[in-house]
């Protein structure tokens, strides 16, 4: 830029909000006149009056794969090359343009829990004779000896706890365990053991693939599995804040394929979560585009109350936001309550924003963020490097100085003071419930119409009770029994005062007396070894064990439907009663049926009131005036009873959440694990496809592809595939969860030798586009109005039958009819976004016709070659009288233009107009080139 611009850029960038300072840094840093243009810059520059009127190009510094997302990114790469060879170019030139980590954390599922000895593997699981030879791994029981310390109080595995809390076995690398007593390394728990045996032999093909990606792709690095979570483990070990290359300095920003990418930002590190096509665009050394947003100033002042931990802050804040509305746009933390806030729980907090529709919620960096970063071992000389940067730069927030907040395009206000304990749900993550109306909640849902928040129970049945029989005991289910509850790896887990709360409440109910019904499956999976080494040297680890919450492993599980099954006695009593049991966890994620089929009520609650809800057995309870249990004596035990101070929490957390845990972490990162380094995987250029394999297959986006893009085609005599209603969510489009026995999909496995025990999780697969693309529109609670029931069928119109959405879907490619989707608002709406755009791709969908977007979604379906239309405001497919059983054609112009409004005619020669929702020149771009892997693709032929 020339020296006039550089002055105005320095006179009027101090009134620029920061996350939008960061956008102008990496635009003046990477304006080459072609990918990012001058003009680019003065846009950003003048944000104020261009904020939601243009398009920006944004080069972020690095990406962040998860394996659920990520092996399909990588499976695209891989078929890219073959591709580029196909159409006569290099495809040795194919790989990653920016630092790309790759986190092996999906594909733990819960196989063994509470005692390893006494549960099957996971129905759903592999079979492990044909996963191929495991590693000679033994579970040997050693007793350590006393070692003199005073506090010892014999040998690890003698006492109370010890007896109580299982059986240890031979270490596993990256998770230190510690003696409770005299905080010496002690073995792993053989439940994590079983886990991790079992992790690596049902998906050894997707590990052997992810390391031939890391040594055939330049600047691609996996974090193998058993490491911990890709947010946690970015926020943790990946951060750099800073990025230092060749003596220059600039801000770290992240791109990535997982939603929980923006927790970075509670850290000053810009980041959000996007497709996997548009990542490996990113990848390829293109910019993520996004509409030059505004952003809305969030005010925290005051503190809150001692009761109250990070998740209720989180939860009050994400009903705040919701309400004001702040979907598409960047938030930004100011204000005196910030500074009070730590980084675990800014990060906490900008984790949920894509709970309230933010982009991100950002936190810019000040004292408290150094603080931090010294604890976790960044050097001085580095701290003091990163300060005088940022302070050059004007991307330090000096909390001191009020007078120099950024202008926003709103600001809104935030007590903290105001915000009480509480839950979300039964069936959203937005629906907060405060915790001392939770019984009067649960219960006003149980006579409520069927919908986001009813069951419609008879009056006359929400009092029944059916009796089980468990392990030689008899106990009685009714509705809002807890069947499941998971302390897990999403959200809360990088915030240690919550989990060392859950533990402290674990300890003192322990010493109460109180107990967990054992039919209840309970579980604990930390998002990395850091936590588990810190809840094991405060000495709650045990007590966690001993009410079942014992750790099985480190990665999704629960979150993402990979829960054991529940006992049969369980599951024929809420069969016979028709009862509404409830599951608790402390995740973002609560959708109807996402944790397991016959549980229908779904709460998000922090760490130890996921606890608190076990001990109860039920969430039909007042903690107020009802007690948790009794102790010995017949003396009764509330919440209150148990519930630890904040100062205890502080000083549990000073004391054990210090500079060595994090230094330990990153050795172990560094080092690997055995299975992982002595895991055998190719180094061809090409990757040597196994036409037999069921879990890695080259797709098919790449099988008609030209040197050159064809003229747009017009949508003639389309059939409606599915006719959905309001806030259909990705859960249910994309396959996730375990694939059913009665499933296309399932079908397709059992044709190729297969057994149900062999077909594992969708996410497991997603590296097989046959699989994924039968697994899509596969989730049990998708409402098609065709159907009139929740069920993933549909009609084929042509032959009138009631088929499997694939099976419909697959009639119709063979007919050569095009097809297209019709919906409400909100299409599109959560995360697992990458097969929502391309399952429908695969299976023949042209067009999607919705009222409105969520945007990521929408983003992808034009990167995936799909249309996204809308209807004009204040119309739908009611209001205009469609039934879906007509079709449809439409053409597109020449001269595509964002915005533009097209013509549809219908079989019964009504015509209507709808607007075809692209945004920029980019996205209608990359919808004439078919996509943007083919876009891509193009370029290196």
């Amino acid at each position: 830029m020339d020296a006039p611009s550089a002055v105005i850029f320095s006179l009027e960038s101090d009134v620029l909000p920061y996350s939008i300072r960061v956008l102008l840094e990496a635009a003046v840093r990477n304006c080459d006149g072609f990918l990012m243009k001058k003009e680019d810059v003065m846009n950003i520059l003048d944000w104020k009056t261009k904020q939601s009127n243009v398009e920006v190009p944004f080069f972020p510094a690095r990406v962040l794969l998860q394996d659920f997302t990520g092996i399909p990114a990588m499976v695209d790469f891989a078929a890219m090359r073959e591709a580029v060879k196909i159409l006569g170019g290099d495809p040795k030139k194919v790989h990653p343009a920016c630092p790309t980590d790759l986190t092996v954390d999906h594909s733990l599922q819960i196989d063994f829990n509470k005692c390893a000895i006494q549960n099957a593997p996971n129905p759903g699981g592999g079979d492990l004779q044909k996963a191929g030879k495991l590693s000679p791994l033994r579970v040997q029981p050693k007793k350590l000896p006393c070692r003199g310390q005073a506090t010892c109080r014999g040998s690890c595995d003698s006492g109370e706890l010890g007896r109580n809390s299982g059986k240890f076995s031979s270490q596993i690398e990256n998770t230190p365990i510690l003696c409770p007593f005299h905080l010496q390394p002690v073995p792993e728990p053989e439940t994590v053991l079983k886990n991790q045996e079992v992790e690596f032999g049902r998906n050894r093909e997707r590990l052997q693939f992810f390391k031939w990606s890391s040594r055939v792709f330049k600047n691609v690095a996996v974090i193998p599995p058993g490491t911990g979570m890709a947010h946690q483990v970015n926020l943790e070990y990946l951060s750099r804040v800073v990025f230092e290359e060749k003596d220059l300095l600039f801000p770290d920003s992240v791109v990535g394929t997982d939603s929980h990418i923006t927790m970075v930002n509670g850290l000053g590190i810009l980041g959000w979560g996007v497709g996997g096509i548009e990542t490996e665009a990113v990848m390829l050394g293109l910019p993520v585009s996004l509409t030059l947003p505004e952003v809305v100033g969030c005010e925290l002042t005051g503190s809150s109350n001692p009761f109250v931990t990070s998740i209720d802050v989180v939860l009050g804040i994400t009903k705040h936001l919701r309400q004001v509305g702040v979907a598409g746009k960047f938030v930004e933390f100011f204000g005196s309550g910030v500074s009070q806030l730590s980084i675990v729980d800014r990060t906490t907090i900008a984790n949920m924003c894509p709970e309230y529709g933010a982009i991100l919620s950002f936190f810019p960096v000040d004292n408290v963020t150094l603080k931090h970063l010294e604890h976790t071992g960044f050097d001085k000389a580095k701290l003091e490097s990163m300060e005088a940067y940022l302070k050059a730069v004007k991307l330090f927030r000096n909390e001191q100085d009020n007078s120099g907040e950024p202008e926003y395009s709103q600001v809104i206000q935030i007590n903290l003071n105001s915000i009480v304990p509480s839950v979300s749900g039964p069936k959203r993550p937005q629906d907060r419930v405060a915790l001392t109306d939770m019984k009067s909640d649960f219960q006003a849902c149980l006579n409520e119409k069927v919908g986001f928040k009813g069951f419609q129970i008879a009056a006359e049945k929400q009092n029944d009770i059916v009796s089980i029989h468990y392990e030689g005991s008899e106990y009685k289910l009714s509705h809002g029994s807890v069947v499941i509850a998971a302390v897990i790896s999403c959200t809360n887990n990088c915030n240690p005062s919550v989990m060392l709360a859950a533990g402290l409440l674990a300890k003192k109910a322990v010493e109460a007396g109180l107990q967990v019904k054992p039919y209840i499956r309970t579980s604990l999976s930390p998002g990395s070894g850091m936590v588990t080494h810190y809840l094991s040297s405060s000495g709650v680890l045990p007590y966690l064990s001993k009410l079942g919450f014992e750790i099985i492993g480190y990665g999704c599980s629960t979150c993402v439907g990979n829960t054991a099954p529940l006992s049969e006695a369980v599951l024929n009593a809420v069969k016979q009663g028709d009862l509404v049991t409830c599951g608790v966890l402390s995740g973002n994620k609560n959708f109807e049926g996402r944790l397991c089929d016959c549980v229908r009520a779904n709460y998000l609650a922090s760490p130890p009131l996921v606890v608190a809800y076990a001990i109860a057995g039920t969430v039909n309870i007042d903690f107020q005036t009802e007690p948790l249990g009794t102790d010995p004596t017949g003396k009764n035990i509330y919440l209150h009873d148990i519930w630890p101070s904040r100062e205890e929490v502080h000083q549990i957390e000073e004391e054990h959440v210090v500079l060595s845990m994090f230094k330990a972490l990153k050795e172990k990162i560094e080092m690997g694990n055995k299975r992982w380094n002595s895991l055998e995987a190719p180094d061809s250029v090409l990757f040597p496809w196994d036409l037999k394999s069921t879990y890695i297959r080259c797709p098919s986006f790449f099988d008609k592809l030209t040197k050159e893009p064809v003229a747009l085609q017009p949508i003639e005599n389309a059939h409606v595939l599915l006719y959905l209603g309001d806030s259909v969510t990705t859960d249910h489009i994309s396959p996730a969860g375990s694939i059913a026995r009665s499933s296309a999909a399932a079908k397709y496995l059992t044709n190729r030798g297969l057994t149900p025990r062999e077909f594992n999780s969708y996410g497991a697969r997603r590296g097989n586009d046959a699989v994924m693309t039968r697994g899509t529109f596969a989730n049990i609670k998708l409402f098609n109005k065709f159907i009139g029931k929740p069920a993933p069928k549909t009609i084929h119109f042509p032959s009138g039958q009631t088929l499997d959405v694939f099976e419909a879907a697959e009639l119709y490619q063979k007919e050569g009819i095009p097809l297209i989707i019709l919906a409400g608002k909100k299409y599109g709406s959560g995360n697992s976004r990458d097969w929502a755009a391309k399952g429908p791709y695969l299976l023949g969908v042209k067009a999607v016709l919705a009222e409105s977007y969520e945007k990521i979604h929408k983003d992808h379906l034009i990167g995936i070659g799909i249309a996204p239309l809308q209807f004009l405001p204040g119309e739908s497919a009611d209001s205009l009288g469609l039934s879906g059983r007509e079709t449809f054609s439409l053409t597109f112009p020449e001269e595509l233009s964002p915005g533009v409004v097209l013509n549809i005619k219908t079989s019964t020669g009504k015509v209507f107009s709808v607007i075809a929702s692209f945004e920029n020149d980019v996205e209608i771009t990359l919808y004439k080139h078919g996509g943007l892997l083919n876009f891509v693709a193009r370029k290196f032929s």
